[in-house]
Order: structure tokens, then sequence, then C-alpha cells
């Protein structure tokens, strides 16, 4: 990794504590504890996944994306509402939906309307990095958060925020990119994993990635796979070697109908 690659993900980590501090400013984190008595209860994300993997079908996460930081503008034409709707039609078991502003032109609004326009549990994707964070995203409307191991030198934070998420009713989606960061991930015993075939460091795209690592997750935790399914060969791929969840943003993003293409993707639906 070189000192460029590195500045990519510390950049955006550095940010996220800076909007944290300004947000905190403004709502501090008792502000927001006092508020998690009159939430309703979260939509089961973990749940609907396993649900689906247990009838049979694939666990789809269908994502909200409007931009990345190596891709650029991704879909111009950017209606949350539409595409969750389009999504849940099509079959989606969840939604992701990208509330980082500077580098994925994201925001908390997409995640609440997108939210309230369907029935499914939805995952805040952001770079999670204190307990504002989490509680944030539960006061957010979030059912799910993502926890990337990658973005955590200390595994005693880490493992702080996964247990104060789980104890204010969120599920978590643990993300990883090789056997270290897994063998991270599984201490805790998670309900389901996320190995990302895109490294955040170099950004770049392998489906080995996940392949690679099939073998050492449990049975008894879902394997979501991350990044890269363009196709249903890669589907195919995937469910051959007993991955049956999947996280699936760009291929669906660029498509003039989302949910055309989600059924594209898995035609059984």
């Amino acid at each position: 990794m070189n000192d460029q690659q590195a500045t990519i993900l510390q950049t955006i980590l550095q940010r996220k504590h800076e909007e944290v501090a300004a947000a905190a400013a403004t709502h501090s984190l008792n502000d927001l504890h006092s508020r998690l008595d009159d939430l309703p209860e979260c939509r089961g994300f973990t749940q609907a996944l396993e649900a689906a993997v247990n009838m049979g079908r694939s666990g789809v996460i269908a994502e909200i994306k409007k931009a990345s930081p190596s891709k650029g503008l991704i879909r111009e034409n950017f209606d949350p509402v539409a595409i969750a709707q389009s999504y849940a039609s099509a079959g989606a078991c969840c939604l992701s939906i990208l509330t980082d502003q500077d580098f994925f032109q994201g925001s908390a609004e997409y995640l609440q309307l997108a939210r309230d326009a369907v029935a499914l549990p939805v995952l805040r994707k952001d770079f999670m990095v204190n307990d504002y964070h989490i509680i944030e995203s539960r006061v957010m409307g979030a059912d799910c958060i993502l926890l990337i191991v990658a973005a955590f030198d200390s595994s005693s934070l880490f493992e702080d925020l996964y247990h104060y998420a789980i104890d204010i009713g969120l599920d978590v989606l643990i993300e990883v990119h090789d056997k270290q960061e897994l063998d991270r991930a599984l201490a805790l015993k998670p309900a389901m994993v996320g190995i990302n075939n895109r490294d955040l460091h170099s950004f770049h795209t392998s489906l080995d990635t996940t392949l690679s690592l099939v073998d050492d997750v449990p049975e008894d935790c879902l394997i979501i796979t991350e990044s890269g399914i363009r196709n249903i060969a890669d589907v195919r791929k995937m469910q051959d070697n007993n991955v049956n969840c999947f996280l699936i943003g760009e291929t669906f993003m660029r498509a003039d109908d989302p949910g055309a293409a989600f059924k594209e993707l898995f035609p059984d639906y």
C-alpha cells in the first residue's frame, strides 16, 4: 500500500470524526440517548436475510448509492424513494443506503425517505468511528449498521461499538477484506459477516476475495459478498460456493430500472 492509497481511507475516517464533532455540538450523545425509548423496534435485517436463505433463495441487500470516491457520479437521475420501491417490488430482502455526503453524495434524508417508502429493513452504509455514530444511526431510522474492521486499529473499540449497537436494538454487518480481519470479526461470533471484494486501500476488486475466505466462516454465520457482482455468472459462481447473500449497488444503480436489473441477476425471484 503506498502513501496515496493509505490517505484515501484515512481521509474518510478523519472526516467522519469531524462530522461527529459538529453533530455533537448540536445534539449531544445524551440528547440522542434520551430519544431511544420513543423509537419503534428495528426491522429485522439479519432475520430477513436468514428467511430468504432458509426458503432456498438468495438474500439480497440492494444498495441506493449516488456516487463513490473511485467511480465518481454513478447515478444522475437519483430518486431514493423510486429506487427503494423498485427494489422492493423486485424482491430485495433489505436496503443499503449511503449516508456519507462528502465522498458518496449520500444523506440521512435519503435513508429516511427510502425507509418510509417501503417495509424493508435498512442498513446505514457509512464509516462508523465511535458510539455517537451508532446511536445517531438508531435515531436516524437505521435497522442495521456497518462496522468496517479496517477502520479500527483498536480491537477493543471495534468490539465495544459492536456490542453497543446490539444493545440498542441494531443489527450489525461486520465488513472484512482479508483473513486477519475475518478472524477479528469472528471473535465476536456475529450472525453475519460481509466480505468486501473491493480493497478499501487500493480499490482493486476481485471476487476471489470472498471465495478465499468462505471456508473460514462458520456455518451458522451468514456470508454476504459485497462489490464486484456484475452479472448472473458472478451470482452463480458465489452460489456454487455456498455464498447466498449479496450486497449489490453499482450494477443496479447504473441501470435505467434498478428493479429490472435486479431481476436479471436473480430471475427466480
